[in-house]
This record gives structure tokens, C-alpha cells and sequence, in this order.
């Protein structure tokens, strides 16, 4: 039963994690690209679709951890510390996904629809600047929105190697 858990557990990761960090990943350039021309309905497309990719392979990584702990239940590993360490890194992982990424990302996929609900939509009617201002603070969001992504993929990779290497296991490497 423990081949089948941790083969499900890893199924998981690959299936559900990989979509987001690359989806993620790619949001950030294409919600620029999008936001500097907000007449092009494929790049608006192309955000909204990243976007629902990584919020909808997000539910389905639930999948990971509930797993990973059946698994090492079965392994008898629970109270191990590289296991400790993956869990807390997941946590955060997922804290990072759903508190800094998924609702920035929602943001820019709302400022590239079009219906001047986001960040990123506005004129600059009126006064000269005011254009520049919004392509500079749509600018600055795709680039913490960037650095937020990075983070989240760095936790997501050390989880990888913690469970791969397992320093002090002693079920084997």
C-alpha cells in the first residue's frame, strides 16, 4: 500500500503542482504584453487562461499533501525532520500561492478584460501623465507579482529535493 500512496503522492505533485508553476510562472510577462495593449483580445485571453489554469490546478494540489501524509503515516516517517520541513515549506508554499499570488493575479486578469475594473486600465484621460502613472504601476504589480511567482516555485523545489534526498532518513534514499 506504501508503493501506491507515494505513487499517487507523486502523481499529484507532477500533475497538479507543475501547471501551476508553470502557469504562473508565464502570468506575469503575459499580463504585461496584455496590459500594454489593451486592444488585443488574445493577450487578454491568454491572461485569463493562465490565471484559471493556476487557480484550478491550486484545488486539485490539495490532493499533494493529503497524500503525502497517508504516505508517510505508512512509512512511519511523520515525526521525521526532513518531513517537518517539507510540511512547513508547503504550508508556506501554499500560503504564498493563495495570499500573494492567486489575488494579484486576479487584479491583472481583471485590468486586461477591458472593463476598467483592474489595475492597469486607465486612459489617461484628462491630465498627460496620468496613462504613464497606470503603465508604470501595472508594470510594478507584474513584477512583484514576478518576485511573489519565484518565491512560490523556490518552496515548491525545495519540497522537491527535502523528499528526494531525505537528509537523515533512515528508509533510504
Amino acid at each position: 500500500m506504501t508503493k501506491f500512496l507515494l505513487a499517487v503522492h507523486v502523481l499529484a505533485a507532477i500533475v497538479a503542482i507543475g501547471p501551476v508553476t508553470v502557469a504562473a510562472s508565464m502570468f506575469p510577462p503575459a499580463a504585461r504584453r496584455a496590459l500594454a495593449a489593451p486592444d488585443d483580445a488574445r493577450a487578454a485571453e491568454t491572461v485569463q487562461l493562465l490565471h484559471r489554469i493556476c487557480r484550478v490546478y491550486a484545488g486539485v494540489g490539495i490532493a499533494v499533501p493529503v497524500f503525502g501524509f497517508l504516505t508517510a503515516g505508512a512509512m512511519g516517517v511523520l515525526g521525521d525532520a526532513w518531513l517537518i520541513a517539507s510540511v512547513v515549506l508547503t504550508v508556506l508554499a501554499a500560503l504564498v500561492l493563495v495570499v500573494l499570488v492567486l489575488p494579484r493575479q486576479e487584479i491583472l486578469a481583471e485590468g486586461t478584460t477591458g472593463d476598467g475594473s483592474g489595475t492597469g486600465t486607465g486612459t489617461g484621460a484628462g491630465t498627460g501623465t496620468g496613462g504613464t502613472a497606470t503603465h508604470e504601476a501595472s508594470r510594478a504589480a507584474t513584477v512583484q507579482l514576478a518576485m511573489f511567482t519565484g518565491i512560490f516555485n523556490l518552496l515548491w523545489a525545495t519540497v522537491t529535493v527535502l523528499m528526494i534526498v531525505r537528509p537523515g532518513s533512515t528508509t533510504g534514499a
